[in-house]
């Protein structure tokens, strides 16, 4: 059978074009199982990772599945018709409450050939959410550099101050907002607290840790990395004193590119981050940022959320 040349995104209902096998070689679901791809291949890779309404994930190959929507296009009554029709229809861009651009774009520390990475927040409907299995909590499309996360998760790990996460919520690029979407930045602040010190600074003492062994080891570090590490630091030392996240970092581009660009030596990379350390904990004895986030104000906007979502026709 030949496939339409159609690009599957995360979040795209798939029906299996053979049988699915779990441990033992037993069969999990037969040919023509429906289940929608929750990450696409990446680099050289082939293979969709697809999960099941029973929650069994599994990799397939673009020859293994097909669009679902192209699969029932084909069937000529009576054959498999109603192994299909019923499937729960899922749009996951219907389901989408807030989408931005994170990364060096974001940053303000992209050229011309920078990658354009999206996150998101993605609401799941209440039938999916109820169902036994539950909601995927993320969906990631390699091929269009995007990951969108199921809203009670990006909450959990948001309340953890999870840098990736926080950054999120204050890019100064959003290319989608719903009016939930709107709420939830409106209690951006709530989010915010000492644990970055803990995260933000604890992070970056582990990878420097690991950089000096690669250095002694290899002889050589990820340029690339050890400036999203300066950048991270600098970041969270500015968050701890203005109650926001900066994520736009235009006042150390020159000096962060050089690091990237391997111009600068090791010696200097090392001062500026340990420079950077001290100045975090400064700015950590100077906040009036609280010691916890406010899990309640979290709580209440996720029920709120929840109720919204029983409401609306997917």
């Amino acid at each position: 059978m030949s496939h339409q040349q159609d690009n599957i995104s995360a979040g795209t209902q798939v029906v299996s074009l053979v049988e699915v096998r779990g441990t033992n070689n037993s069969l999990v679901h037969p040919r023509g199982a429906v289940g929608v791809v929750t990450r696409t291949p990446t680099g050289d890779q082939n293979q969709f990772l697809v999960r099941f309404p029973d929650g069994f994930e599994v990799s397939l190959t673009r020859e293994q599945l097909d669009v679902l929507k192209h699969f029932k296009d084909r069937l000529r009554p009576p054959v498999g018709r109603d192994s299909v029709e019923h499937a729960n229809d899922f749009n996951l861009e219907s389901c989408i409450i807030y989408r931005c651009v994170v990364g060096s774009r974001a940053y303000g520390l992209d050229h011309d050939e920078s990658d354009t990475d999206r996150r998101g927040i993605y609401l799941a409907p209440a039938e999916l959410q109820w169902s036994l299995f539950g909601a995927p909590e993320q969906f990631e499309d390699n091929a269009t550099q995007s990951c969108y996360w199921e809203l009670q998760k990006f909450l959990t790990m948001a309340l953890k101050a999870n840098p990736n996460i926080l950054e999120c919520l204050y890019s100064p690029m959003v290319e989608k907002v719903t009016p939930l979407g709107e709420e939830l930045l409106a209690i951006r602040e709530a989010f915010l607290s000492q644990m970055i010190f803990q995260t933000f600074n604890g992070y970056a003492i582990s990878q420097f840790k690991k950089m000096e062994q690669d250095l002694r080891t290899r002889g050589e570090v990820r340029c690339k990395h050890t400036m999203h590490l300066l950048r991270l630091l600098l970041t969270g030392a500015a968050t701890l004193r203005e109650g926001r996240i900066p994520v736009r970092v235009d006042a150390h581009r020159e000096r962060l590119l050089a690091v990237k660009r391997g111009e600068l030596p090791w010696a200097d990379v090392d001062a500026w981050r340990k420079e950077l350390h001290r100045d975090f904990e400064c700015a950590l004895a100077e906040t009036i940022l609280p010691e916890r986030p406010d899990y309640e104000v979290a709580n209440c906007f996720l029920i709120k959320a929840r109720r919204a979502a029983t409401k609306i026709k997917q």
